[in-house]
């Protein structure tokens, strides 16, 4: 289980996260959603211990920062530098140098499960590619191989469905959904309200606090989501 406990995050004297507590169970897919400038990205980044935080995470009793080996994160693929003068197979590799070091000298095995991670997002024909060459929808396919290959427990994505064709969107949720039966927690910021109920199992309604948090049914009302973005919204059965 992933237990967050009082997390706070300030920025020039601006709280952008308030005294967040909540316990995350294993093998769901939990949807992080909220307006523009609610905190969401920096959500993820305080319980990875990426920015200055108060408060603490823990996987299965131990803080997170000691078991970081069973955490993979993607963070927004405008943030990434898609530009950086390396190739498809290589940025897929990078998610295996987490448990063999950066130092370390890939083995023919791990270049195996790096085909196989690239055959599971459709890319093994762009291996040889430079990254700046590939769509959006390609280079999020590219970002989640290299969670594949990481084999972490706990993944966390922020906005993965942005800019994204169709055809990678679906393929994205499917290879998620498989992962979920394995066992794996997953958390995935996301903006668009009309594929909550579809893709997720739990939904974390955050404005700088929790609104609201439990399965999407449950949580996914009307009530919740005006209280979240402060404004009126017209559920699909309203219409």
């Amino acid at each position: 289980m992933l237990k967050i406990e009082n997390l706070s995050v300030a920025y020039q004297n601006q709280l952008i996260l308030d005294n967040i507590s909540l316990g995350i169970a294993p093998s769901a897919i939990t949807g992080v959603i909220g307006p523009n400038g609610a905190g969401k990205s920096t959500f993820f980044k305080g319980i990875l211990g990426m920015v200055d935080h108060q408060g603490d995470s823990f996987i299965d009793g131990k803080r997170l920062s000691q078991m970081l080996e069973k955490v993979s994160y993607v963070e927004q693929k405008a943030d990434i530098d898609s530009n950086f003068p390396i190739r498809v197979k290589e940025c897929v590799a990078l998610g295996l140098f987490s448990r063999l070091g950066f130092f370390s000298r890939l083995k023919k095995q791990d270049w195996k499960k790096i085909q196989e991670a690239l055959a599971r997002v459709n890319l093994l024909d762009y291996a040889e590619r430079p990254i700046n060459q590939l769509s959006g929808g390609q280079f999020q396919r590219m970002l989640i191989a290299r969670c594949l290959v990481q084999e972490a427990d706990y993944i966390f994505l922020d906005e993965p469905f942005a800019g994204i064709d169709t055809v990678s969107e679906e393929m994205i949720m499917q290879l998620l959904q498989a992962l979920k039966e394995k066992g794996k927690t997953i958390l995935v910021i996301h903006h668009d309200l009309s594929k909550a109920e579809a893709y997720f199992d739990q939904v974390l309604l955050l404005n700088r606090k929790v609104l609201a948090f439990g399965p999407t049914k449950a949580v996914f009302t009307q009530e919740n989501l005006t209280k979240t973005y402060q404004s009126q919204f017209l559920m699909a059965g309203d219409l």
